[in-house]
């Protein structure tokens, strides 16, 4: 093979490795839980923080080796997960699967939105806490920074449809863009629209855009 011919393979192939991909990385957000201050000197000592275990994909978050037990009407869920770090408010994040089985009528709600909320009780090895407020099923989402809101072409606040390249696709509606340079690009579902999907680690979300039909039932 001559020089030439290389030398355009090599151009050919930098050219595919510099195109920018069209593909959302989606994440599964398990059942956890957002403490306050107050909350979390309750739960596990004045003055202690969460001990981080791992960093999570968003910069600054962390999920922490701390676990806490969920208190409904009529069941209980084990083991859930604390993030961190401490929020201005305590707030916890569920599945409508686990609703169910906790006994709580849990609205879908964006991160933080928790007015008019139900309560629960959270307890741990130490202690134990009553929210008034704060359950939430937590409404499907992108963190996206500018660079990349620019690219797909939408706005913070914007809601749009993304197609679910699984085994079992589907087009996810009303999926809130969140746009802040503080975050890393990652659509965020629960474990029951993942399941609904048959997500798997690493299977991508696209934007429809408006000049994509969906067929309609």
């Amino acid at each position: 093979m001559d020089k030439t011919a290389i030398e355009k393979i090599i151009k050919q192939v930098l050219a595919e490795l510099g195109k920018t991909s069209d593909a959302i990385p989606v994440e599964l957000s398990a059942r956890h839980v957002h403490l306050s201050r107050a909350d979390m000197d309750t739960l596990f000592g004045f003055g202690e923080n969460p001990t981080p275990a791992k960093e999570l994909s968003q910069p600054g978050q962390f999920l922490s080796k701390e676990r806490v037990r969920l208190i409904g009407p009529r069941g209980v869920i084990d083991n859930v997960a604390v993030l961190g770090p401490a929020r201005p408010e305590s707030q916890v994040e569920i599945s409508l699967t686990d609703a169910r089985i906790l006994g709580i009528d849990t609205p879908v709600r964006q991160s933080g939105e928790i007015e008019d909320t139900p309560g629960i009780v959270l307890s741990s090895h130490k202690g134990i806490v009553g929210l008034d407020q704060g359950v939430i099923v937590a409404g499907r989402h992108i963190h996206m920074p500018a660079k990349d809101a620019a690219r797909f072409n939408v706005r913070d606040g914007d809601r749009i449809k993304v197609r679910m390249n699984s085994s079992r696709p589907v087009v996810m509606e009303d999926v809130l863009v969140r746009v802040s340079d503080r975050f890393n690009l990652a659509m965020h579902i629960d474990f029951d629209e993942g399941n609904a999907c048959g997500w798997k680690q690493g299977v991508p979300g696209t934007i429809v855009t408006n000049q994509e039909k969906v067929v309609e039932f």
